[in-house]
């Protein structure tokens, strides 16, 4: 069960809620908005697959907690209209396609390219991402994506901020920028601390190639949100 298919059956993006560490829970206040059963809400939202236990809380908030919660970076894809660096569009933009990086002021400096600037933090984590792509590819990881693997502490902390996507995109005010930098932060975490690539003589598994999977993710939401800051995201620093 993803936010996106949840969204569809609330009529609103659900909203995470912790740390993840334990469980993936979201927030929904669609059921006391909408005027209808909470209970009844809850009752069908239980029968459905990937869905672990939906509580009914104090005025009808529901809170729900998927089973896999590596299944939301199925969702996540590059930004409408992105093209690679250095590629004009040939013609006007799709609908919906970021406006040219070059229109707007980058929400932070270029330098200096230190761990001391935010907007240093957030281009590497791209960058690292970008990486991990070409990597995986030298290395031989691939296979089936399996969610499920992706549960260990760091894999949760990245997949907990990547659930924030579809309500932030959906708010009248996202705060990209503060957002991009906890989700670099949290990625930079998981790339030190749980490796995406086979280490040494190490072989791939499918938790090298779920991990490839995840900086995917991680990578096309950092290039949505550099490109509505007015970036366009860097493949190398």
């Amino acid at each position: 069960m993803t936010p996106g298919r949840l969204g569809e059956l609330l009529g609103m993006p659900p909203i995470p809620r912790g740390t993840w560490a334990e469980e993936a829970l979201y927030v929904s206040p669609a059921a006391a908005r909408r005027g209808v059963d909470p209970e009844e809400t809850a009752a069908r939202l239980r029968a459905l697959p990937g869905v672990a236990a939906v509580r009914v809380r104090a005025g009808g908030f529901l809170e729900i907690v998927v089973a896999v919660p590596g299944e939301l970076v199925t969702e996540i894809g590059p930004p409408p209209g992105a093209v690679p660096p250095g590629v004009v569009p040939p013609g006007p933009p799709p609908p919906g396609a970021v406006p040219p990086a070059a229109t707007r002021a980058p929400a932070w400096p270029d330098r200096p390219r230190t761990w001391a600037n935010p907007g240093f933090a957030v281009r590497y984590a791209h960058v690292r991402a970008v990486a991990v792509q070409r990597w995986a590819v030298e290395l031989g990881v691939g296979g089936e994506f399996r969610p499920e693997l992706l549960d260990g502490r760091w894999d949760r902390a990245v997949l907990r901020l990547l659930a924030e996507l579809p309500g932030r995109r959906a708010g009248r005010d996202p705060g990209w920028a503060a957002y991009a930098e906890r989700l670099a932060g949290a990625y930079h975490d998981a790339f030190e601390r749980a490796a995406p690539l086979p280490v040494g003589d190490g072989e791939p598994s499918p938790l090298h190639a779920a991990r490839v999977r995840l900086a995917r993710a991680v990578r096309d939401a950092l290039a949505g949100t550099l490109a509505a800051l007015g970036e366009t995201a860097p493949d190398r620093l």
